[in-house]
This record gives C-alpha cells, structure tokens and sequence, in this order.
C-alpha cells in the first residue's frame, strides 16, 4: 500500500497539469443538474413528512416511493428484472413475557432482574445455581477452574478484579459482558445470572421490549439466556454469601461452588419481520451495456425520537437528490445519442444508518454481476460545509475523495483529469490517511463493494456541527456547491463509462482491508 500511495502522490503534480478538451455535448448534458431541481428534490426527501425515514418506517417507503416515481419519469428501466425495487427482510425481537423466582418467591421485572434483548424463548427450571466469581477467562485466568456448568444456570459478578489486566490479545475484552457471556457458553452453560450494580441506581441494564431491527433473523448459534439480577437475587439463591456480593467477591471471601436453590426462569418472545428495499434504476449502455457502473446514495436515516425529526438532509438527502438528478442528466445525453457505452445503474440503498443493510444486501445478492461492475461512486453527504473548512479559504470549493487509490490505480489519473477540466473543485484527501482515526473509508455503503474487490469513490464533505441532528434541514444546505460536487460524479461516471476497458483491479484487496 505505502508504495502505491507514494507513486500516485509522485505522479500527481503531472497529472494536475494534464487536461483533456471538453466535451461539448456532455457539458451540455451536465448543466441539467440545477440548484433549483436539486433543492426541489430535497424539500421533499428531507421533508417532515418523512420523519426521518429511518430503517424501517413509513417516511421511508414514502421517500422511496418519490425516488421511484422519477425513475419512471426520467425513462430509466426497472432496475432489479421488472421491479425498481430489492427487497430484503428485516427482523426484530418482542418479548411477551419474562419471569424469574427462587424457592417460590417471584422477583420483579426491572426492579430486581432484567433480560438481554437477544435471548430466546425458554422456560429453565434449575435445583441449583453455580457461583463462577467474575466468568472470566483467558490466557491467565478462568473463572470456571474445577467447574461443571454444563447445562446448568451459572451466577457471575459484573466487573473484574483491581488488579486485573487485559490480555494483549486481539478479540473480546473477556471482561465485558458479551466476552463473559461467550466464556460461559463455551464451558456449556445454559443460563447466566449476571449480578449487576446497576440495579442500584435509575441506569438499570435490559431492554424488556425486545431489541432493535437488525437483518441476522437466522443465527448459526445462540449464547445462554442471559438475566440481569440484583444483589437480592444473589441473596435468594446463595444466602448470606450473596449479600454484599460484590465486596466479598474482589476481596476473594466466596467460595466458586454450586448452590442449592429452587430458580424458575422464564422468557418468552415473537419475532416479527419486515421488509425495506433498495431502489434501483437502469439506464442500458450502447456496445459495452453487459458491463456496468453503479451510482449510489443512501435514502434513509435516523427517523425520530418520540416527536423530534432528525431530517437527513445532507445525511445522505444531498446524494439521494444528486442521484435523481445524475440519473436525469444520463437520460438526457442517450437521448440526444451522446449515452454512455456501459450501463449505469443508480441505487439508493437503505439501511445505512444501521450498518450499511442495504449495500451489504446488494454485495451478497448483486443483480449484475460484480466482476462487470467497473466502479462504485458513492454519494454520502455532499451538501455542507465540514468541520475543517468551516474557515478555510476553499470553503466553497472542495470535495474529500475516499478511496481512490486503494484498489485501481486508473482512479486517480482519471478523477484528476476530469476535475481540471470540468469543475475545478478542491480535491482532499485527507481521510485516504490510513492512520486517520474517523476511518470514514469503512464507514459508507461504498465498503460494500469494496470488499468485493470493485475499485470506489466515495465523495463526501466532512462532518459539520448539524451532523446526526435534527438541524439538519434543507434550508442549511449550499445548493451551489452541491451543484457542482454532483457533476464531478457526473463527468467522471461518464469518463468511466465510456473508457475502452473496464477499470484495472491492480491493486490487492489485502491493501484495502488493511488500510
């Protein structure tokens, strides 16, 4: 990678210098990417009607909806056979009910005990309970030396020793809850009583109501069910050897050993399904149309909390629209024959917020081919000024390019080239660093293709003090340098496009995954 990076660095003064002659008719074409259609655009993807359009919502479907309307409108094709739309399934816990009770008494929820959102549904009656001090194992310690915990409920303390240190050792911190949990589940317990401070205080650990949507409905395997107990709990089942739990385990007072107890636990949840989609829309090439470039943004974001709108509008409102726009400014050059040789798909994934769904969907399920897929240009926030530019002198005239130089050595040259030419904006590449701790290079749905080995861009303008907040509206975004931010992707998608071959895939996927 170091190698690569510094010949692309020593090349770049010449490849500044040289600018290719304009093209007329593409110029032409690209001027159809207005202020004032991109600010129309946006006042009805970030609008309030759309709350947010979180992953899954109505706001969602409802901004998916309008993106599919002007695919159909600007004659783009169904993008997915003859459908605008990829469906994926989305999955999500509710808990019906939850119980725990030790020798006949019943302890309540949320004041004494609490379940980890991710457990299944179990009805475990135990005769005893084996205490594990902290469940902690690893290169130095176990927890479990001269335990038997398979298939029976073990307690464990929250925390660790004082003088504990983590191992060196890439992987989970076996101090933490997820670390201790696997441990257990390893040494073939069915059940973790986890004795929590928490319950002293208004943070109680548990989320009764089940967790979050997540796209991981069919799990290759399951951790214990897992309870977050009290300190009351503890004394229930272990005697006076669970009160005042947490003192005697650091001062090492409580023998590790199977108590004698009558604990019923209980949990029973549903899991409910849903769906979103990806919009797709495809405008065919000419003689190369088998072969492919695909422009995405990601339509969605954080929705609402209770009645405040989190709108979205540069995040990613600014590359949903430039996508509409792109799309239409395609269109208009096939139909005056001035249309690109390969085809060019635009999508607008969902999801993002969540961990790049949608993106990573398309990746595993691809509806052309990846190994006919030239690039991915990625558009994720293009409509603000950043943090960094916020007094700085090219304010109004400056793009961060991500990965360019990490799987083709042909990105470069050709974004250089079509920028002097073209649109003359600031290029940085600060967060090609790869020492740069934001790593924004994982950090958008471009990755997705990325690690399939297609060669990226990701065009993006920095993080800015409305990031992640409802002040994020459509009435603070620059329309005219989002204007012309979008047609740097537009002049460089239809280079791209049209090149004789595909672009080179010279540079090793291990180069990119170590950046």
């Amino acid at each position: 990678m170091k190698k690569a990076t510094l010949l692309l660095a020593a090349l770049l003064p010449l490849i500044i210098v040289v600018a290719q002659k304009k093209n007329k008719a593409l110029e032409k074409a690209g001027k159809s990417i207005t202020v004032a259609d991109l600010k129309r655009h946006l006042y009805v993807v970030a609008s309030a009607d759309n709350e947010g359009r979180d992953t899954p919502s109505p706001g969602l479907e409802k901004a998916g909806d309008y993106i599919e309307s002007n695919f159909k409108a600007i004659g783009l094709k169904p993008g997915n056979g003859d459908s605008y739309r990829q469906y994926y399934p989305l999955y999500k816990d509710s808990v019906i009910s939850s119980s725990l009770s030790v020798n006949g008494r019943s302890f309540e929820l949320t004041k004494d005990y609490a379940n980890n959102n991710a457990n299944y549904s179990a009805d475990l009656p135990f005769s005893e309970v084996v205490f594990a001090g902290y469940g902690i194992v690893d290169e130095k310690m176990d927890s479990y030396k001269d335990l038997d915990v398979r298939g029976k409920a073990v307690m464990i303390v929250e925390g660790a020793p004082a003088d504990y240190k983590s191992p060196t050792t890439a992987g989970v911190n076996p101090t933490q809850t997820i670390g201790k949990l696997i441990n257990a589940s390893k040494k073939g317990a069915v059940a973790v009583l986890l004795v929590s401070k928490s319950f002293s205080t208004s943070n109680r650990p548990g989320n009764i109501r089940g967790g979050g949507w997540t796209m991981n409905g069919y799990k290759p395997s399951f951790n214990p069910l897992l309870f977050y107990v009290s300190e009351n709990v503890a004394a229930a089942i272990m005697g006076e050897d669970g009160k005042s739990i947490f003192d005697k385990t650091a001062a090492n007072n409580i023998k590790y050993k199977a108590y004698k107890a009558s604990v019923d636990l209980s949990f029973k949840k549903t899991l409910l399904i849903s769906k979103v989609s990806n919009v797709l829309g495809l405008l065919e090439g000419t003689d190369k149309k088998d072969e492919y470039v695909i422009i995405t943004a990601h339509y969605d974001h954080v929705g609402k909390r209770d009645s405040l709108i989190f709108y979205g509008a540069d995040d990613d409102g600014s590359g949903t629209v430039s996508v509409l726009e792109l799309a239409e400014a395609f269109a208009k050059a096939k139909a005056e024959g001035n249309g690109p040789r390969r085809s060019i798909l635009f999508m607008t994934v969902s999801g993002e917020e969540h961990g790049l769904w949608g993106s990573a969907y398309y990746g595993n399920h691809p509806v052309y081919p990846l190994e006919k897929t030239t690039v991915n240009l990625n558009i994720d926030m293009i409509g603000r000024i950043g943090n960094d530019y916020l007094k700085d002198k090219d304010s109004a005239n400056y793009i961060y390019i991500i990965g360019d130089n990490k799987l083709s050595s042909d990105l470069t040259p050709i974004t250089e080239n079509i920028n002097n030419t073209y649109t003359k904006l600031k290029l940085d590449r600060k967060y090609n660093d790869p020492k740069d701790p934001n790593r924004f290079y994982y950090r958008s749905d471009h990755y997705n293709f990325a690690e399939k080995g297609v060669p990226i861009i990701f065009y993006f303008n920095g993080v800015h003090p409305d990031y992640h907040k409802p002040t994020d509206t459509p009435d603070k975004i620059k329309y005219d340098l989002m204007e012309k931010r979008a047609k740097l992707v537009f002049y460089t998608a239809m280079e791209i496009a049209n090149r004789e071959e595909m672009l080179k895939r010279d540079m090793p996927l291990e180069t990119q995954r170590a950046f």
